[in-house]
């Protein structure tokens, strides 16, 4: 039986949303909830609170991560939906937690509607996906896809010296491996774009293909600190200003590579930093993200030959990470695309740019995203904003889509 045409109550997920921010909110109503914080904790426990109101079964793995199930009429592997809880320092009230709310929706739209769905639907709350408080991000992820490793995981601490484990255990949602996922029918995560481009388009939809490859590079250069006021021009070995000309060479041949390619040079350390003394040594890093790995490894020649010396500098290179791309399920994004066409949505195919916990996901659950317009762009801060028409969408398009996958 096909399940068509449904849609979510657009008051009750506008209420939603602002009762999930309550945990954590700030003072310019933004939202501070690291994992397993005390606002994380209690977010997590109003979490299952609600799914347990709607006759859910809910489980925690072996890194807090949580499994909210309403049972199928067959035992067949799930349709899972899910994101994060967990936020930055003073991040916004939609990224992540979109993602678990529009789960929690389809699931009281099913109920509300009497519906029995063919195969379970599980919704998901990964932990510590943000890695505000406990580096790397996506933590929980990478461990459920074998990227990373659970015990180094487990030694992680915060700023105040408190290790993953400790919180882990303190939170109360310390679970058994026993519960991890380990099959499902598909996995779907809606998120907020955090970018700019769906709003300047006049998008309802993001059709995320991909998330993007990227390499991240650090570059020293080393030249001889000399007093700022008695050194004639010709006879420095002034590193800031080798740095500047390498910054600027990268520009150049960066910006002409592909429109697609972006590039930051984000980080960048003068010593020792004072006024009157010529700069000895400078680090910057360069970081380049595109869809196609063939560009990612150009971009890479183009850092790696970089000249060994620049004004009587010395250059080296060190690449300190990358990601290939990851490239989601065609089946699975096929179904995105036809449930916006359905619910007449205007679409557009793209790629992610950030990270998320389903490029982790990806590797073992075909798997897709779907993004909404982010207002200016704006994310990872108090002014993010994405409408609340534009939020229903997205979870209508979730809804739809689920509807497909139970009716296939």
């Amino acid at each position: 039986m096909q399940l068509k045409q449904l849609y979510v109550n657009g008051e009750r997920l506008k209420a939603t949303i602002e009762t999930f921010a309550d945990y954590g909110r700030t003072e310019k109503n933004g939202v501070t909830r690291l994992s397993l914080s005390e606002q994380d904790v209690q977010v997590r426990n109003y979490f299952r609170a609600c799914c347990e109101e709607l006759g859910m079964n809910v489980t925690v793995d072996d890194m807090g991560s949580m499994y909210a199930t309403l049972a199928g009429s067959t035992d067949g592997p799930p349709v899972v939906i899910g994101s994060h809880l967990d936020t930055v320092k003073k991040g916004g009230r939609f990224d992540g937690v979109l993602g678990v709310i529009a789960g929690l929706e389809v699931v009281r739209t099913l109920v509300d509607h009497g519906i029995t769905p063919r195969l379970p639907v599980t919704v998901m709350n990964f932990t510590n996906e943000e890695g505000a408080r406990f580096e790397p991000s996506m933590m929980a992820s990478g461990v459920l896809s074998g990227r990373f490793d659970k015990t180094e995981m487990l030694k992680k601490q915060d700023p105040e010296g408190i290790t993953f484990a400790e919180a882990l255990e303190a939170s109360g949602f310390a679970g058994e491996a026993a519960n991890r996922i380990a099959e499902a029918t598909a996995y779907l995560e809606l998120h907020i774009e955090q970018g700019p481009v769906l709003e300047r388009e006049g998008v309802a939809i993001g059709l995320v293909d991909c998330v993007v490859g990227m390499a991240c590079y650090e570059v020293e250069v080393t030249g001889e600190s000399d007093h700022a006021g008695t050194t004639p021009m010709d006879m420095r070995r002034d590193a800031l200003f080798a740095a500047t000309e390498l910054i600027a060479e990268l520009r150049r041949k960066l910006g002409a590579l592909d429109p697609e390619l972006v590039y930051t040079m984000g980080r960048l350390n003068v010593q020792p930093n004072i006024h009157t003394v010529i700069p000895n040594k400078v680090i910057f890093t360069v970081e380049a993200r595109h869809k196609d790995m063939d560009i990612v490894r150009e971009v890479e020649a183009i850092i790696t030959s970089l000249p060994e010396e620049v004004l009587d500098c010395a250059v080296s290179k060190t690449k300190l990470w990358g990601r290939d791309t990851v490239w989601f399920d065609p089946h699975v994004c096929g179904l995105v695309e036809q449930a916006a066409a359905v619910l007449g949505y205007s679409g557009k195919k793209m790629a992610s740019g950030a990270g998320h916990d389903a490029q982790f996901v990806a590797g073992f659950l075909p798997s897709a995203m779907i993004f909404v317009p982010s207002v200016n762009g704006k994310s990872h801060c108090e002014e993010e904003l994405t409408s609340y028409e534009d939020c229903e969408k997205g979870v209508n398009v979730v809804l739809e889509t689920v509807l497909s996958l139970l009716s296939g």
